[in-house]
């Protein structure tokens, strides 16, 4: 008999035999998965044991559910965590916030994380595909979902954040921005998922033996990766960036910045910011870009501050962390993910999936050491680097299987169960906690004041004056107060059944 708390994790097998039951069960499920992430590994199990390949009887397993995977969903949550820490207690820390331009800090981890997780969760919903026109309409359509959101919580329209109130909202269409964390996923998906459900018919019943064969079975899904690593290396190096003028609104002041030239990775005259800038024009770009905090720009650095007098004219303009070009390289944080998602469906054994998991999560953490130190390519965000790529992608295969080990081999499940219920509920807390909506609704009602609300008194009386310091009192309100009432809030809406799915 199948160990029943194997089962309830979703990583327990049914017998072969039993069709017509799953399929009922997966129904009953489905309002639970959000997406469709569920893991069951029972009828479509490529590298099934030879023994059950033979059809021989064994009694089936207590619970015959299809249920979420709660490696990912943990994971996932610990990655909207990271987010309000580092957008709502960046300021008090700059280690917390975003690299300058080259280097690496948490928040930039945490993009990355976003499409390592969008990866998994496309290959073990698209395991089976039975309609191919069904399933690129969904995928399509659930596109389109992701960028109406982008747009309509980072384009502008909302003037509200949870540490700088501003109570109005709408934006001028002449400069609305178009990109943003969305925008970024959504494309990622709708390129990676497109590719799994196309190759459906050509996907293996059997993996080979051998370490490599998992890399062959899949390999339309690796071409397409490096399809996406040519277009964005080619057109980085070799893409000329003339001079460029622009008009800081802000100011009313015109600036020219000299380029002419080709390969530059600088913040001035990088392709990156040039296809952007002719493409999306510089007025829908990001108006604070995180360059800013640069010392050639600012004598607050690593803090934001006022420019400096002598400032070069591009510490000056808009850049988008999220655009056209540097979406393109994003592409292969997906394809690494789904690349883990398909170990995670072909291999049984917990050492089979480690082995696989941290082997190539190890690698990419060492090639981007090597290419940062070695100059060749410098881990930078902004660029959306292949050492960035590498890093982040490394860095997350390594902490997916901490999480594996953790929750799935050494059974400590309750202690992350506060993860698992914001990773069950990621777009609502994304929206209502990250990017600050409910703590402008409630900033909403004031008294006397817009700056005398019920969070500002907390933060202030409860986290600022007890510790005495701005900074950790700051930090503090964002674990303590923020983090802990989403995770309540996650856990009693898992508790009624209640999930935001696009």
């Amino acid at each position: 008999m199948e160990d029943p708390k194997r089962v309830e994790e979703g990583f327990g097998h049914n017998p072969l035999g039993h069709e017509d039951e799953k399929e009922c069960n997966d129904k009953k499920m489905a309002d639970k998965c959000d997406n469709e992430e569920c893991f069951n590994n029972a009828t479509d199990d490529r590298s099934v044991a030879k023994g059950e390949l033979k059809g021989e009887e064994k009694e089936p397993p207590q619970k015959q559910k299809s249920k979420r995977v709660a490696t990912l969903d943990a994971f996932r949550g610990l990655t909207i965590v990271l987010m309000i820490v580092v957008d709502h207690a960046g300021i008090a820390y700059p280690v917390l916030d975003h690299a300058p331009w080259d280097g690496c800090m948490l928040a930039d981890f945490v993009m990355p994380f976003f499409l390592f997780i969008v990866g998994v969760a496309i290959a073990l919903a698209l395991k089976k595909v039975p309609k191919i026109k069904d399933a690129v309409s969904k995928i399509t359509l659930r596109t389109l979902k992701l960028l109406f959101w982008g747009i309509l919580l980072q384009g502008g329209y909302s003037h509200a954040l949870a540490d700088n109130i501003d109570l109005a909202y709408g934006v001028d269409m002449k400069f609305i921005r178009w990109c943003g964390i969305l925008q970024r996923i959504a494309l990622v998906y709708f390129v990676v998922a497109l590719i799994e459900t196309l190759t459906t018919k050509s996907r293996p019943l059997v993996i080979a033996p051998g370490h490599l064969s998992i890399f062959t079975a899949y390999r339309w899904q690796w071409i397409g990766g490096f399809i996406a690593f040519s277009i964005y290396m080619i057109t980085i190096y070799s893409l000329y960036v003339p001079d460029w003028s622009f008009i800081d609104h802000r100011e009313g002041k015109t600036y020219t910045v000299k380029c002419g030239m080709r390969g530059h990775l600088g913040p001035a005259c990088n392709a990156v910011g040039y296809v952007d800038r002719e493409i999306l024009g510089i007025n829908h770009l990001y108006k604070s870009p995180v360059w800013q905090h640069l010392k050639a720009c600012t004598l607050s650095s690593p803090h934001s501050g006022p420019f400096r007098e002598d400032a070069p004219g591009w510490c000056h303009a808009n850049f988008e962390p999220e655009g056209l070009l540097s979406s393109i390289s994003a592409i292969l944080s997906g394809i690494i993910g789904i690349h883990y998602g398909h170990v995670l469906m072909h291999f049984k054994g917990h050492s089979q999936r480690l082995k696989q998991w941290l082997s190539i999560g190890f690698a990419l953490l060492i090639l981007a050491f090597l290419l940062h130190f070695t100059h060749a390519i410098p881990i930078n965000k902004q660029l959306y680097t292949i050492s960035y790529v590498c890093l982040t992608a490394g860095a997350a295969g390594v902490v997916f299987s901490g999480f594996y080990i953790l929750i799935d081999v050494w059974g400590l499940r309750i202690p992350f169960l506060f993860l698992e219920w914001i990773g069950m509920n990621s777009m609502l807390i994304f929206v209502v906690g990250a990017q600050g909506i409910l703590a402008a609704f409630i900033n909403g009602w004031y008294y006397n004041h817009p700056d005398n609300t019920l969070v500002t008194w907390i933060k202030t009386h409860v986290f600022i004056d007890v510790w005495n310091s701005r900074n950790l009192g700051t930090l503090l309100y964002v674990i303590f107060a923020e983090i802990t009432f989403y995770g309540i809030l996650a856990g009693i809406l898992h508790k009624l059944g209640i999930y935001w799915k696009l």
